[in-house]
Formats: C-alpha cells, structure tokens, sequence
C-alpha cells in the first residue's frame, strides 16, 4: 500500500495547478470574444431472489449503464445508483474551496488528471475488473446480526469491428456474515439458510430474501447494435465516446445539457452537482480518449458542494484522494454519504464506496458503526486488453 504522507513522491503542487488550468483561462485564449461567450442497462438474467433485489436498490458499479440485448430487443436506460433525494447538506459543512475542505486534496485531483492524460489511447477491448461488496442486516428470532454479500465482475467491452461485449458478473459471489460475532449470532439462531434482510426504496423498506452460501456467476451481452454506455439519457457508441469534448469548460457545457434533458428542470445546485459528479466519474471509467478522462477529473473539482478529500484509504486499504458527493442519502442502514476514490499518482479510479454517517437502530443492533462502507464497488483492474475475457464453464446465461 502507497503511503499517503510520502510527499517526495508527489507532484510538484504549482506544476500541476498549470497543467491543469481549464482553457477557458488560458491567458492565450482570453482576447477570444467568441470562445469566452460560450460559456446499460444492466438486465440480469438472474431468478428473482435476494441478489438480484439487491442488485436493483443499491448503487451499481461506476459505468455500468450498459445496453443488453433482451428478447424483446428492447433497449433502457437506468441511472447508476438508485436511491432516495440526497438531504440538505449539513449547516456546518462548508462549500468547496473553504477553509474546511484541504486544498491538498484538490491538487491530488488535479494531478490525477495530469496522469490520465498519459494513458495508453486506444486498444481492442476496454475490461474492468469490479470487487463488489454490500452489508445488509437480518433479524431472526428478534436477533440482529450482518450479512455481507460479496462477488467480482468482469467487463470486456469490444470497440474494433467484429468484436464483442460481455460480461461475467457474480464470480466468487457469496453471501455470508460479516464478522465472526455475526457468525456466532447466526449459528446461535440456528445457521438458518435464508434470511429476511431489509432493503431501502422510494416508497419506504421491505423485506428480501437472502441465501446463505456461494451463488453462480452470470454472462451477458453488454452491447446491441453499437450501443456499449449510456451518459446522461442517451446510449452511445464508442463513436459517440470517441467525441466527447476534451477540455473541461467544453465537457461541462455537455454535461449540463445532458442534465437539462436527463431531468427536465433545474434540480437545484445540490442536484446538478450530483448528477454531474456522477456521470464524470462514470466517464472515468469508460473508453474515452484520455484527455477526456482528464477534463472529467478536472469538471469534478470544480463542482460546487463537492468536498475533496486528500490522504484517504479505499476499502482495499489503496491511498488516494476522496471526491465526496453533496448531501447525505437515507437508506434503511441510516443516513450515509457517497464518495469516490481515485488515484492520483495513476489517474484509476479505484473505488466507488457508501459510508455510514448516522446508524440506523437495526444498523447499530448489528454492530455498524459510523464510518463503516456498507456498499463499496473497488475497481482492481480499467484499461485496454487485446483478448476476450473467459466465460466459465458454469456461468449462467
């Protein structure tokens, strides 16, 4: 593991502020009139049990709005993290930019930037390894105790002619306790097979089956006629990703108009920075040229209610910089917040995590403290590949 207080190893700080100067104040550019006026559906084809609910009411990995050839040949498009309104955010937190909210941790964002842009461009498949992991509590017998639903995803998605898409979701999926004083607690109950977890919606919480034990991985394809992402509303093709703006100012203009035509109205500051944060950060992740991957870590750190964070460490225990979303979300563990975790020394964005703020009674019946990442997707593996990935022998279709 990096460590985080290693300043040698770091960027020069006035370097990469440079480097990472939006165009638009660029002083070469600031006599332009003109330029300154311009301002996948995942369907799983799983039975309907505990891990496909769960799979639709908590937030998915980054850029897995993906498009699935379905019997209809119906294609939808889904947002990547289903949840209620984000609350206000808290009094005291101040906004970006503020005493409160460590510079440091800006510039750690900005020299992540610095380092996409270095990325390999282009290849003949675009994989993604995701380690997935979601906490939920049971009640058995008036007993509360964790369960900790964990499996790895692999995504290979194909952008030369000929090639295709897959993905193999699920492999070494598990569910099981979370700690041993939930196993203990488990066993005391009578190791039970199943268990009544509850999950968060819109509409209140409701009860969802569980089983205990290992499950099977599931393979699909991830792409109909071209179509491999979505952003915003639209699905795209690799063409269409290919033609994203590469500056920020440039790549924000889009953004917001997606987000006029994704919602309809203006959300509020609040609600335009989290859907902005949250379609950026879903490009990190998807083949686009890697200035663009840069100009979306630099839309990121300048979104207003967004807190960036430095010296940070992703579940895996990886050191990077933390972009938290605006606001808090309620779910039926408790109020949480949502950041990301990406690297600044490579540009990867290593996780996207789900942490408890305020415990619910059930959560706190369970032992889930403050702090803890009761959802967490860590990416282990993002860049270009020249084979498919395998499928195994005993995935389902």
């Amino acid at each position: 593991m990096k460590n985080p207080q290693d300043r040698s190893k770091r960027a020069d700080v006035m370097q990469v502020l440079a480097d990472a100067r939006p165009d638009e104040l660029d002083p070469a550019r600031l006599t332009d009139p003109a330029r300154q006026r311009r301002d996948l559906v995942r369907i799983v084809a799983e039975p309907v049990d505990g891990r496909a609910a769960r799979r639709s009411m908590r937030f998915r990995p980054l850029g897995t709005v993906a498009l699935v050839a379905v019997a209809a040949s119906v294609v939808v498009s889904v947002g990547t993290f289903d949840r209620q309104a984000p609350a206000a955010p808290p009094a005291a937190q101040a906004p970006s930019g503020t005493a409160e909210t460590p510079v440091d941790g800006h510039v750690e964002l900005l020299s992540a930037a610095r380092k996409a842009e270095a990325a390999p461009a282009e290849g003949t498949y675009w994989q993604t390894t995701t380690l997935a992991r979601y906490v939920d509590v049971a009640e058995v017998s008036g007993r509360f105790f964790a369960v900790r639903s964990a499996s790895t995803e692999d995504w290979s998605v194909g952008v030369r002619p000929g090639t295709k898409s897959l993905m193999v979701s699920g492999l070494d999926s598990e569910v099981e306790p979370r700690t041993a004083a939930d196993e203990a607690v488990w066993k005391a109950v009578g190791s039970p097979h199943t268990v009544q977890v509850e999950v968060g919606q819109q509409s209140g919480t409701h009860q969802v089956a569980f089983t205990m034990g290992a499950g099977r991985p599931t393979v699909m394809r991830t792409d109909l006629g071209g179509k491999i992402y979505a952003v915003g509303p639209d699905n795209v093709t690799y063409k269409d990703l290919r033609a994203l703006p590469s500056t920020s100012g440039e790549l924000r203009r889009c953004l917001e108009e997606l987000y006029a035509q994704d919602n309809g109205a203006d959300g509020g500051t609040s609600g335009r920075s989290t859907w902005m944060l949250r379609q950026a950060g879903n490009l990190v992740t998807m083949p686009v040229k890697p200035e663009v991957r840069a100009a979306a870590y630099r839309v990121m750190a300048g979104l207003p209610g967004v807190r960036v964070v430095g010296h940070v460490a992703d579940p895996l225990g990886r050191a990077g910089v933390a972009v938290e979303f605006p606001g808090t979300y309620r779910t039926a563990l408790g109020t949480t917040k949502q950041r990301l975790v990406i690297d600044p020394s490579t540009g990867d964005m290593l996780s996207d995590e789900l942490l408890l703020v305020e415990p619910s009674a059930r959560a706190k019946a369970a032992g889930l403290k403050t702090g803890t990442a009761v959802n967490y997707q860590a990416t282990s593996r993002m860049g270009w590949g020249e084979r498919q990935i395998t499928v195994p022998k005993d995935a389902r279709n």
